[in-house]
């Protein structure tokens, strides 16, 4: 097939596919965050939560999701997507609505615990389902345009929590922040059901595409595979054993620790200008402050990756903006002014979701099939330890001295550590197979 239909190929299958698998990301990533939102505006008072407190129950979340991520994508390979993704979100949607009802913080806690066994499996296996549509030189790109819903939920999502706390404190009697627990936990109820009906599980089930895209489309991608096998022979069990992956798996902690900390924190942070710089916001005001980052950074996400996908490079992709990122975030409350301590903010986001399309194209450029499922749910599950370790610490760390900067310090020696990873596993990759195994 030549150029102009295999990009008339693509372009349909992403135009079918991405926007679609970006709201459920949507959905899911408000739902895993929209308790940052909650702290500061009510919860830790009505729970009488202390700083540590409030970190570990944000954190806890990736416990949960810690030990079943590999099982449930091995699940998901052998069951199909369209199955396994509607199963995910009919149990991920109640416990998030019953978030609502908490009545103290050790419930709180053990819901955020099951919220994480529930949501197991979801991130990295929409990245497997992502691999099996789409050729590995347009996979940066799409996965781009997929993870977009993280910069996307955190501003609107800001926003839209800011005015569902203030204005539905009162109704039914909740408070406002249980009234944004409760209405943002019910779409993924809702996504479950269209899920079922919607998602194709490969591309030879497509009845949208004709039968020579079809088959096209399935040639393109078994030889592709074929070629993967031949030049890597990673089975599942070396890909859950090796140094790289474990590699990979450090570097993704790194830039998610910057990630989830922004998402858990950014607004108690911004809360505090008022104590700092003696700045006065609503609710809402606070919320779209709290957009200017992400939006910015779902800008830069797409075009970074689409710079990387024309260009073919990789590593300097991932470890460039992780790098700007982490030099960047600890100067920002040391800054005199909210605008300043912002610019710096913004740009440790724009580094994080810069970063991480483009670093979902390093394991599928080696692992293929049941490989691919347990080694991107092991990475996902190992660097998703930073979203328990960055809230906790860095609610810690506020306790014992009253500031914010110290947390933030520490995010930026993970980010740095992380790029520097980076930079060292794309130097073994230009090394015969053998040395850059050790």
């Amino acid at each position: 097939m030549d150029t102009e239909p295999r990009s008339r190929v693509v372009r349909k299958v992403a135009l079918r596919l991405v926007p679609y698998l970006c709201l459920l990301y949507f959905v899911n990533y408000l739902d895993r965050v929209n308790i940052g939102f909650a702290g500061p505006n009510g919860m830790r008072e009505e729970l009488q939560l202390t700083a540590t407190a409030f970190g570990f129950a944000s954190g806890i979340f990736f416990v949960g999701y810690l030990l079943l991520e590999v099982p449930s994508n091995l699940a998901l390979h052998r069951f199909g997507a369209r199955r396994w993704i509607a199963r995910i979100m009919v149990t991920w949607g109640v416990l998030a609505t019953a978030m609502a009802f908490v009545p103290n913080g050790s419930v709180l806690i053990l819901l955020r615990f099951l919220l994480g066994v529930a949501e197991a499996g979801f991130f990295p296996g929409i990245i497997l389902y992502l691999t099996y549509w789409f050729p590995a030189s347009e996979r940066a790109r799409v996965v781009a345009l997929f993870m977009a819903a993280v910069p996307i939920s955190s501003a609107l999502g800001a926003t839209t929590s800011g005015l569902l706390i203030e204005a539905g404190d009162g109704w039914l009697g909740l408070s406002g922040w249980r009234v944004m627990f409760l209405v943002e936990g019910l779409p993924a109820l809702v996504l479950a059901v269209v899920t079922w009906f919607y998602l194709t599980d490969r591309p030879s089930d497509a009845k949208w595409l004709t039968a020579d895209e079809r088959r096209w489309l399935a040639r393109e991608l078994l030889e592709e595979q074929q070629r993967t096998e031949a030049e890597h022979h990673w089975p599942l069990r070396k890909a859950l054993t090796h140094p790289r992956i474990l590699a990979l798996a450090f570097v993704y902690f790194g830039v998610v620790y910057g990630l989830y900390t922004l998402g858990f924190f950014l607004p108690t942070i911004i809360a505090g200008f008022e104590q700092q710089f003696g700045t006065t916001m609503s609710v809402v005001e606070r919320g779209l402050v709290n957009a200017i980052p992400y939006a910015i950074g779902a800008v830069v996400m797409v075009l970074w990756a689409r710079h990387g996908d024309r260009t073919g490079e990789r590593t300097w992709h991932v470890a460039l903006p992780v790098l700007v990122g982490g030099v960047a975030i600890p100067i920002a409350l040391h800054l005199g002014n909210p605008v300043a301590a912002m610019v710096a903010v913004t740009v440790c986001a724009v580094g994080v979701c810069a970063a991480l399309p483009t670093f979902w194209a390093l394991p599928s450029s080696f692992l293929t099939g049941a490989a691919a499922a347990g080694g991107i749910a092991l990475i996902n599950s190992l660097g998703n330890v930073s979203g328990f370790v960055g809230p906790y610490v860095t609610g810690w760390l506020h306790d014992l001295t009253g500031t914010q900067r110290a947390g933030l310090w520490v995010v930026g020696v993970c980010m740095v550590t992380a790029a520097l990873v980076v930079l060292r596993l794309g130097r073994a990759a230009g090394r015969p197979a053998d040395q850059a195994d050790s």
